[in-house]
């Protein structure tokens, strides 16, 4: 763990200041030099006298200038008074274009002192984004699996798996059995470190197994590279491992993209040694996944370590999320920084044929140094590490805490979770969901088939409910409130983490909108954020959803359903005449037929209306529900809070229909806003209705 120290901005334009004032006054004409120099100098006397606005225009020219003539380092300077002029006014907007224009200058002249102002970009970028709940299992695939479409050894279809570092946890240890007890879950597998010169850690195997996890395993050639031969003790350790027959994270030589461990420095010998690595364990341990794992910074300097795609399993990453850097409040305040744009760039370049791993990592709620308590942002943090995280990137699948107190050393910062109770408790209710997965196996997805995919702009739709999780980020850092509307009404409002709601499928029908204004601290409402959201009625058949290419809609006041889909999963059979348009189904002995825009239905040869004409939608043959239910035999409900056609097709209820007369009108038409109960049922002939109606008078007599 380690965290990197950057150049300073006022270090680098003081640099390149100096830099750029001597090819002024040395290596350009005074013809040339004269009207660049006056603005320069004009900019400077205006900053000088306290009206950096009056620079403004001299710095934009100047940049303009530097940047036409291929002096990147010039135009990036002057992008850094005017980023640092405009985030100090908090004109966030104006700051975030000039920060990542300054950056791309640094890079176009051959150096990362932009990683800096990205940061800072980021820091005071606004976001209001949001994820909602579906069971859509085919787009939740879709999205959690790489381009090529092959998961990799232990990768979840979609999902992420937790895991947590124990051993210095006064109420776990490395007895890990004891995970459900202290957190409220199992975690699916646990990180012990240990020296690469060591014999294989058989205990923290036999307790993971113990606890029915798998293991990551950090392996730290501490004594150098060259110490890495194909040689008995590598495979000895190899065969160790697969002797424990559980799931292994081999985490090799991690961090390799860092001055502070003795294994950075040559990116080919690295390669080389973890390559050899990788095929003793292919030979001798199948159960061991291969991890690479660079620490998040310094960014730009990872790629080269890279062994490649055929020797890597997971790609994961370090990072830490903590007030100031290296705890110390004497460098940069780190307040402003989330852990979510952090795995951006990692995200970008390997996910797409790796799942990603977040190896250890924690977030500081007391800075030992200038003894802070950090409870708030710890909080939001925690919120944003487990619940966002694994939205925004449904290619991240496992996430590992480090549950330390690191009191006397390191970045002396407090990431124990134990000694928060606030902490604690959230993380424990986060991790609780069946979205974070408790066991290693092969191509494992939440027992409830529930993730979660982004809102957009045009059109998003749930069936039965839904759970809306806002991913908000504001300049002023904490969020005071969060409120939900949908259609202009106030549905809830939330000041702490884990902020969200659960919407059902009845308070949001078609063309509704769902609007979050956000506040901060000061009571300022800060950002506001419309997304279009709509509940499509669902269909259960004997208890299974049912997914329709055409969904049911209302029209008139009746719930239309795809007639050849239901016929269909009735066990029904269905023909199509064109020229009549006109669907008959048939089942045993009945036989239904129905023309598009008529009302009128031939059962067996008697007439039934219908209440709303079959009507084409995109394509698609879409009657009354309660006719396509009803037609053979079935039972047909209406759940007006999950918006939800419920459809039973018993024997008992086939023969029950069977027997039937003509069904009236009435009993056709299927509401949402039916008032006589929350469950609408199947109407009965008038012999039953009577025998109905008579014995809930005895019923009642009786109870009287």
């Amino acid at each position: 763990m380690k965290l990197f120290g950057k150049k300073t901005s006022h270090f680098k334009k003081g640099l390149a200041t100096c830099m750029v004032a001597s090819m002024l006054l040395s290596g350009a004409s005074a013809v040339q030099a004269d009207p660049i120099w006056d603005r320069w100098q004009a900019a400077e006397k205006a900053n000088k006298n306290g009206h950096p606005e009056l620079a403004v225009p001299d710095w934009k020219f100047l940049v303009d200038h530097y940047a036409s003539i291929g002096d990147w380092q010039g135009a990036a300077l002057f992008c850094g008074w005017l980023d640092e002029y405009y985030d100090k006014i908090q004109d966030y907007e104006n700051a975030i274009y000039y920060y990542e224009l300054e950056n791309m200058y640094w890079l176009k002249d051959g150096k990362d002192w932009g990683a800096v102002d990205l940061q800072r970009a980021e820091q005071i970028r606004t976001i209001t984004d949001v994820y909602m709940s579906t069971s859509d299992v085919e787009v939740l695939k879709k999205q959690g699996a790489p381009v090529s479409g092959k998961l990799a050894k232990y990768e979840p279809e979609y999902g992420i798996y937790i895991g947590m570092y124990s051993e210095q946890d006064p109420a776990m240890g490395n007895n890990f059995v004891k995970s459900q007890s202290v957190y409220g879950s199992k975690h699916a597998h646990y990180l012990a470190y240990t020296p690469y010169d060591a014999p294989f850690p058989k205990q923290y195997a036999t307790n993971a197994k113990q606890a029915g996890a798998g293991l990551q395993i950090a392996w730290e050639p501490s004594n150098g590279l060259d110490s890495v031969q194909d040689n008995a003790h590598l495979r000895e350790w190899a065969r160790a491992a697969k002797a424990t027959g559980i799931p292994i994270f081999l985490r090799y030589a991690s961090e390799m993209n860092g001055n502070w461990v003795v294994w950075h420095g040559d990116p080919q010998k690295y390669i080389e040694k973890f390559r050899l690595v990788h095929d003793v364990m292919a030979e001798e341990a199948p159960n061991v996944a291969m991890v690479w794992s660079p620490g998040d910074v310094p960014a730009y300097s990872m790629d080269v370590y890279y062994p490649g795609d055929d020797y890597v399993d997971w790609v994961g990453v370090n990072m830490y999320t903590e007030p100031y850097e290296n705890g110390n409040p004497a460098t940069a305040n780190m307040q402003s920084t989330s852990p979510i744009e952090r795995l951006d760039y990692l995200y970008k370049t390997y996910s797409d044929r790796k799942p990603l791993m977040i190896s250890e990592t924690a977030v500081s709620h007391f800075a030992h140094i200038p003894q802070e308590s950090f409870t708030d942002y710890g909080l939001l943090n925690l919120h944003r590490l487990y619940q966002i995280m694994p939205l925004k990137y449904p290619r991240l699948k496992s996430i590992n805490y480090f549950n330390v107190d690191l009191k006397d050393r390191e970045s002396r910062n407090n990431y124990l979770l134990g000694d928060n109770e606030a902490m604690k408790n959230l993380y424990s209710s986060m991790i609780t969901a069946p979205f974070y997965l408790k066991k290693v196996e092969q191509g494992s997805k939440p027992a409830d088939s529930v993730g979660h995919i982004k809102l957009n702009d045009k059109q998003n739709s749930f069936q039965g409910k839904t759970q809306i999780t806002p991913w908000v980020k504001i300049p002023d850092l904490y969020i005071h409130q969060i409120d939900y509307f949908i259609n202009g009404k106030l549905i809830e409002s939330q000041s702490n983490p884990p902020f969200g709601i659960e919407l059902n499928a009845d308070q949001v029908p078609e063309g509704s909108t769902l609007q979050l204004n956000i506040y901060n601290r000061a009571g300022y409402q800060v950002a506001s954020k419309s997304y279009p959201l709509s509940a499509d009625i669902s269909v259960t058949i004997d208890g299974k959803l049912q997914k329709y290419e055409q969904a049911p809609v209302i029209r008139e006041g009746s719930t239309l359903a795809p007639l050849r889909a239901i016929f269909e999963s009735m066990g029904a059979t269905v023909d199509w005449d064109a020229s009549t348009q006109t669907a008959t189904g048939r089942k045993g002995g009945t036989s239904v037929s129905l023309r598009v825009g008529e009302r009128k239905v031939i059962k067996n040869g008697q007439t039934i209306e219908l209440e709303v004409p079959a009507q084409l939608i995109n394509g698609y043959t879409m009657a009354p529900a309660r006719f396509i239910g009803e037609a053979f035999g079935g039972v047909l409900d209406w759940d007006s809070k999950a918006r939800k056609v419920i459809i039973k097709t018993s024997t008992t209820t086939s023969m029950l229909h069977d027997s039937q007369a003509p069904v009236s009108s009435t009993s056709m038409l299927l509401t949402p806003h039916d008032q006589r109960s929350e469950t609408v049922t199947t109407s009965l002939s008038g012999r039953l209705v009577a025998a109905f109606l008579l014995t809930w008078k005895n019923v009642i007599m009786a109870v009287s």
